[in-house]
């Protein structure tokens, strides 16, 4: 399984995903960006994508919700270590309230992996980001710096999703 982001206006993506009603894709914004995520097995659509292999999933994505996404830099000799090591802390989200879906993202161009999480809404990511099954999970993942996998700093990105659907349908 593979995704594919792009960024556009959102009225531009938003026609993409009209376009390809059958195509699994999550039409995502904050107040910088819009983002379109393509999840599939075959070809995107789109022209010039970022492109990520799915490692880990769980969970189903939906349409509406919150999604927060952290980018983390690896050095290609740590990926393996990463890898296991974030596939198995993140487990602990699975059950965790208001959790949607997670995927843990290898990128296939570039050495920023993407760990996605869907919550129903902000305020479930909030309560996890204060939890203590948050707390153990990312306890462990920097190792000593001078074991260090990473190749830069991370960061966090956070979206709402489309659901402008359901507000035009009232």
């Amino acid at each position: 399984m593979y995704t594919y982001i792009t960024t556009g206006t959102y009225y531009f993506l938003k026609k993409l995903v009209e376009q390809h009603p059958d195509e699994c894709m999550l039409l995502m914004q904050n107040a910088e960006t819009a983002l379109l995520w393509h999840e599939t097995n075959g070809a995107t659509v789109f022209q010039s994508p970022r492109k990520y292999e799915v490692i880990h999933s769980s969970g189903q994505l939906e349409e509406k919700g919150f999604v927060a996404c952290n980018h983390i830099p690896v050095r290609e000799e740590g990926r393996p270590v990463f890898e296991f090591k974030f596939t198995e802390r993140m487990k602990k989200v699975d059950s965790f309230p208001g959790f949607t879906a997670f995927r843990l993202l290898r990128p296939l161009s570039n050495d920023t992996y993407i760990v996605m999480t869907m919550w129903k809404n902000e305020e479930a990511y909030k309560d996890w980001k204060q939890s203590s099954s948050f707390a153990e999970s990312h306890s462990t993942i920097q190792p000593a710096k001078s074991t260090s996998v990473f190749s830069g700093p991370s960061y966090v990105s956070v979206f709402v999703l489309d659901d402008e659907k359901e507000e035009n349908a009232d």
